[in-house]
Formats: C-alpha cells, sequence, structure tokens
C-alpha cells in the first residue's frame, strides 16, 4: 500500500502541469514498488481546489492532468481518494478517477466550470453522473450547486465518511485481497463505462486468468483449511 500526497497547501493544492506530473510520476512510483493499493490524498485541509487558473488554458496543463487521471483509471490496483476537504473542479476529476472515496465530515464537491467560462470532459460528466445519478450531476455541473460530504455519501459519490486512517485501513483490507480478481473488476468496471477504452478479449481474458491462476488454488486451499488465504497475484 502506498499513499500519493498532493502537496501544494499554500495553493489549497490547485494543480498546476508540475504537480500534474508528479502525480503521474508518484502512482507509477507506487505501481513499480509493488503495491496493491493507492491511497491518494491532499496536504493540509484541502484535497484540491482546482486547476491553478494561471495555466489552464495551456495545452501542456490540459495533457498533464488528463495524464494524471489516467494513471489513477488505469492503475491494476484499487485507488481510493481520501478527501480531507474540498473536491473542486479539476479536484473532483481525481476524486472521480478513483475507484472508492473516502470523505471527511468538511469535505464539498463541486464543478464551477459555468462560473468560469470553461468546461470539463465528456468523460467526467459520465463518472460524475455514473457514481451521483444523473439528476446530481446535472445540479453539480448547470447548477454549480456544492455537494457536502453527508449527501455525497446518501448519493453513492462517497463510500464511506471518515479521514486519512479509515481510508489506510480500507487500503489495507484491499491490499489483502486477490491482485489478480481485483486488477480484473476494475477493467471490467472502465469498460463497462468507457467500451473504446479497453481492447477487445482484454477483459475475457483476464476474466478467465482469474480462475486459472494460482490464487484461485490457493483460494480453495484456505478454504478447505480454513485459514487466511496468501494471495501472490499469479
Amino acid at each position: 500500500m502506498a499513499v500519493v500526497r498532493i502537496d501544494r497547501p499554500e495553493r489549497r493544492n490547485a494543480l498546476d502541469t508540475e504537480h500534474c506530473l508528479g502525480l503521474r510520476a508518484g502512482i507509477g512510483r507506487a505501481l513499480d514498488a509493488g503495491v496493491r493499493a493507492v491511497v491518494l490524498t491532499g496536504s493540509g485541509t484541502s484535497f484540491c481546489a482546482g486547476a491553478d487558473l494561471d495555466q489552464v488554458y495551456g495545452e501542456a496543463f490540459t495533457d498533464a492532468l488528463y495524464g494524471a487521471l489516467h494513471a489513477l483509471t488505469g492503475a491494476p490496483v484499487p485507488v481510493i481518494a481520501a478527501i480531507n476537504g474540498p473536491a473542486i473542479g479539476a479536484g473532483l476529476q481525481l476524486a472521480l478517477a478513483a475507484d472508492l472515496r473516502v470523505a471527511v465530515e468538511e469535505a464539498s464537491f463541486a464543478v464551477p466550470t459555468a462560473r468560469l467560462g470553461l468546461s470539463v470532459d465528456p468523460w467526467t460528466l459520465r463518472r460524475l453522473a455514473e457514481l451521483a445519478g444523473g439528476g446530481a450531476a446535472r445540479a453539480i455541473v448547470l447548477g454549480c450547486e456544492s455537494v457536502p460530504a453527508r449527501r455525497a455519501f446518501e448519493l453513492g459519490l462517497v463510500q464511506r465518511v471518515g479521514g486519512l486512517d479509515t481510508a489506510l485501513a480500507w487500503a489495507r483490507e484491499i491490499a489483502g485481497l486477490a491482485p489478480l480478481t481485483l486488477a480484473y473488476s476494475k477493467r471490467a468496471f472502465n469498460a463497462a463505462a468507457d467500451p473504446e477504452a479497453v481492447r477487445p478479449g482484454e477483459v475475457m481474458a483476464a476474466y478467465q486468468a482469474c480462475w486459472t491462476s494460482e490464487d484461485a488454488q490457493e483460494g480453495r486451499r484456505a478454504r478447505t483449511e480454513k485459514r487466511a488465504p496468501v494471495f501472490q497475484g499469479k
């Protein structure tokens, strides 16, 4: 398990090109180290206050932001966003790119692009509608509503209310589960939401690999021996 932190508290963790690239690199280092779960959080009292408005008009920033989002969605391990404060604009996009979300009571979610004459991409709108429901997504985007953590939990946008400790405890539980199964399930969820993002046959190959894996045999042995399984990701 690894913790990747957005560390720009003096700007409420607003994203610039440098920090988007750093986020992508941090995810890469965690995966290279063989972690089985990643927790993404922010420094200070904000998760991420959005994009640094001095940079959003440049192509370099857009490429860096979507590189960071793709690193989260494409990671073969579950990513938990530990939302320690407001997640606004690009901050909400990061939260949406995670697989699971844990938020403190003080957290809030908003996409105020209509107040700025800006926009978010179709993937973000689809993902928000998938997780929070179409009506809530439209209220957030078209009505520029800010959703507090408890309401986000009721909608299903947030899965647990709590702080970093809650997210870390959940990540430790997940890290003990079968890695191949988790990787397949994440890929299948992503394919259902965006079929063009996954190559044909990739999901079924991952599905079948779970059933023929050493971990599947370990699961059977552990069940017979009445013990906790020890999965190796093989």
